[in-house]
């Protein structure tokens, strides 16, 4: 391709309103240009990246056995309304009306479509298990969209269902699909890692979200420094190790209180569907807000101020669920606060909380050991590329999505989820692959793998061979040529900038037919004779 034909707009100076480096980069080199809000046109070098990444994912879906299909972006709200989501899924959801007054969806995930697709087509236990996948633009109303690419209200994503006759396969196609995704993201170049995390508006139990690292990132993973453990800050399990104690019990809200931060119980107040809910935690943990929902089992888990009048009779309140961590089990004589408000003093588990359910319901610290049991943990920040679930039967029960099996007997189908962000793909790579001049490409996703850039086109002699060199090396490569009358520096800047992996500079040795190579991610650069140069690309870009 040559340059004079793309529309490639370069950017001198970074917009205001860039806050990531890859939304800053990718602005600058002419991949992408925001229409509004979290919305984005893909121009040419943007677009050929996202379709490398989707032709890696198609690779690799094929390779797992998943077939591709490709569903509406406008859904009907009925069907929203039979899996209960409707009313639960939130702002997030772009609603909409036909002239006829009937409500739609705007497509931000499409478990209802497929579930009502293999529902009508699908019902004999010989037709599974069946996996289906599309790529599409999915639309969610982000309360604010920032970095760019990184959380936008429309973007490009890949989603498959799977759906079975028994858990057994599920449990095999989950992983399936978790080596394909692994696969996919060492393809495109990430430093990534598989994390425990929790299903959120999806549903289901069993899932792993695929996390890039990157400063930038607005998750929080919790990983062993030993082990291949790791986890989403939300769901990363606290290993309780009980102590034990010396100290006398005393008497309970009765003499001296002993002081000590060690000794501090607080509590948090939630409402759980309605209900309120006090969970007990040592001073200086934190209560993981999931965790209890998860616990619970509960739709909706909000924190507010505080319950009037605490105190132990209340410990024995029916309309009251009473949760403590379990780390209030090894505190001695402690201290009860409800705000800055002491509810009672020598508090001790085992005698005074027997009506308390214990569990883990904190977020779990840095240094703390890894609940494998190999190492400690440490924190580190990453973006969300991707994600794999368990749905089991939440959707087919609600939406009879039923199956006959040998008997003839009729079960709901047993379903997976699994999703890539195709445009957040590209923007975490944008993250990993820079420096101070612009973007690097790795070569599997690159616009283009070879960039030829003579350094004066009026050169009859730099432009014949920087032709021929194109035409020669277009039959192996995708080569992009720069052809364009500008000066030999604003080429080579905007060349750094966009980033592809090797740069064939055309320029006095020309004659001599002699070019200089220069390797984005390295920095290196070599003089080479044309009849080595087929070789030379070809080593360096294995």
């Amino acid at each position: 391709m040559k340059q004079s034909q793309l529309l490639i707009p370069t950017m001198k100076e970074t917009p205001a309103d860039a806050e990531s480096i890859s939304h800053k980069l990718l602005l600058r080199a002419g991949f992408i240009r925001q229409n509004a809000a979290g919305i984005y046109s893909y121009l040419p070098l943007g677009y050929r990246v996202l379709r490398k990444i989707e032709e890696i994912v198609r690779e690799e879906m094929e390779r797992a056995g998943a077939v591709e299909l490709l569903m509406p972006a406008i859904q009907p709200a009925e069907l929203w309304q039979q899996s209960g989501r409707w009313e639960v899924y939130g702002p997030e959801l772009m609603r909409l009306k036909d002239r006829h007054g009937r409500d739609f969806a705007l497509g931000a995930t499409h478990e209802e479509i497929i579930t009502s697709l293999v529902r009508d087509e699908l019902n004999s236990y010989k037709k599974l298990p069946m996996t289906l996948y599309q790529i599409q633009t999915k639309y969610r109303d982000e309360r604010r969209p920032r970095f760019g690419l990184l959380r936008g209200r429309e973007f490009i994503m890949k989603d498959a269902y799977s759906f079975h006759a028994t858990q057994e396969g599920l449990d095999e196609r989950y992983q399936i699909m978790y080596d394909a995704y692994t696969r996919v993201f060492s393809r495109c170049g990430l430093n990534f890692r598989p994390v425990i995390a929790d299903s959120g508006a999806i549903g289901g139990k069993d899932t792993h979200e695929f996390m890039a690292f990157a400063d930038i990132g607005e998750d929080t993973i919790a990983y062993s420094d030993v082990s291949n453990y790791a986890a989403n800050i939300e769901m990363a399990e606290v290993k309780h190790i009980p102590t034990q104690s010396d100290e006398d019990e005393l008497p309970l809200d009765k003499g001296q209180a002993i002081s000590g931060d060690d000794r501090l119980i607080m509590v948090q107040w939630f409402k759980v569907n309605d209900q309120a809910a006090a969970v007990l935690h040592r001073a200086g943990d934190e209560i993981n807000d999931v965790k209890v929902k998860n616990h619970l089992n509960a739709t909706m888990v909000d924190a507010f101020e505080g319950h009037p009048a605490f105190n132990l009779s209340e410990l024995k309140n029916k309309d009251v669920i009473l949760l403590a961590d379990n780390g209030v089990q090894n505190v001695v004589n402690g201290v009860i606060k409800e705000g800055e408000q002491v509810a009672h003093f020598n508090v001790n588990a085992d005698r005074d909380l027997k009506a308390v359910t214990f569990g883990d319901f904190r977020f779990i610290k840095e240094g703390d050991p890894s609940p494998d049991g190999e190492g400690t943990i440490h924190f580190t920040e990453g973006i969300e590329i991707g994600q794999v679930f368990k749905l089991g039967t939440k959707y087919s029960e609600s939406m009879g999505a039923n199956f006959l099996d040998e008997n003839g007997r009729s079960h709901p189908m047993i379903m997976g989820c699994y999703g890539i962000g195709i445009s957040r793909t590209l923007s975490a790579v944008a993250e990993q692959y820079h420096d101070d001049r612009g973007l690097i490409w790795p070569a599997s996703i690159a616009p283009f793998q070879v960039h030829i850039v003579p350094v004066n086109v009026k050169n009859e002699e730099q432009k014949q061979l920087a032709v021929s060199l194109y035409n020669t090396l277009s039959g192996q490569y995708e080569v992009l040529l720069d052809d364009r009358d500008e000066r030999a520096g604003v080429k080579f800047a905007e060349a750094e900038l966009i980033g592809c992996p090797v740069r064939i500079t055309v320029g006095k040795r020309a004659s001599e037919g002699i070019v200089e190579v220069s390797l984005r991610s390295k920095g290196d650069k070599e003089e080479v004779s044309i009849e080595q140069l087929p070789e030379f690309i070809k080593e360096h870009l294995k």
